[in-house]
This record gives structure tokens, C-alpha cells and sequence, in this order.
């Protein structure tokens, strides 16, 4: 990591959301969610809250051979967002703590505050998280 990577770094990302990112397109093997809404989904939130951490600090890391990844999630959706929507999430990087870093985060529509809350990613070497992974997938005969 570089010396840069140090609390107070914000950033801002916004997606226009899209059907492919509403609640029955989350698992389109679960009946279950074919009938719900079409609102945008708290997972694909999730992945837009981390897709925005990851544009903020990916400059202060020497990526690609470190990453990070998510290790902690805690945060509300408290406004439902229909497709043609604008999400807004601004995150702010508060805590360094070796390779673990924790951010506040929140999310904005173009009507409603939908998420608040914290979002907590550890860096990784990505060769030796690969090692890992291959090794599990070994020792599970896949």
C-alpha cells in the first residue's frame, strides 16, 4: 500500500440503474424472487457500495497485485429505487488499521437517502489469496 492510503479519502460514484439490477433479476432461479418488486436490490446495493470503496482506494494501493476485499457490511435500505434512477453512493474512508479499512458509506436516489451505514474491506496480495482459493478448490476435488 502507499503512504497515501491514509483516512479522510473520499470519493463519489453514481450509476443510473438499470432491470438487470432490480430484485427478481438477483437470483433468477428463485421463484421467490420473481414476484417481488422491481426495485433495485439490496444485494446489487451492496455490490455498488463496494465497487465505490474499491474506485476510491484502488489508487493508493499497487494494484493489481494488491487488492481488497469486502469483510464486513452494515448498512440499512430504507427507500426503494425503481430502474431509470440515478444511485449516488459517497463513501469516506475513516479507519486504517494494518490491511483493514473501514468506511463510512451512504447512497442517495434522485429522491431519497437509501443506505447509510459502514463498510469494512481487508487488502489482500492477490497471488497469495489466489494460492488459497486454489488450494480449497483442491482439497474440495473441484
Amino acid at each position: 500500500m502507499k503512504d497515501s492510503l491514509k483516512p479522510g479519502i473520499e470519493y463519489s460514484f453514481s450509476f443510473t440503474i438499470t432491470k438487470s439490477k432490480l430484485v427478481p433479476a438477483l437470483y433468477p432461479e428463485a421463484d421467490e424472487f420473481q414476484g417481488m418488486p422491481n426495485v433495485f436490490a439490496t444485494g446489487y446495493m451492496v455490490g455498488l457500495i463496494e465497487w465505490t470503496c474499491i474506485q476510491a482506494i484502488n489508487p493508493h494501493l499497487n494494484w493489481p497485485e494488491e487488492q481488497t476485499v469486502g469483510t464486513h457490511i452494515n448498512v440499512s435500505h430504507v427507500a426503494a429505487t425503481p430502474p431509470g434512477l440515478t444511485v449516488t453512493v459517497k463513501t469516506k474512508l475513516v479507519e486504517v488499521d494494518g490491511k483493514r479499512l473501514v468506511f463510512d458509506v451512504e447512497a442517495h436516489d434522485n429522491f431519497d437517502t437509501i443506505t447509510r451505514g459502514k463498510h469494512e474491506r481487508f487488502i489482500i496480495n492477490k497471488e497469495k489469496f489466489d494460492n488459497r482459493i486454489n488450494g480449497k478448490l483442491k482439497k474440495a476435488g473441484i
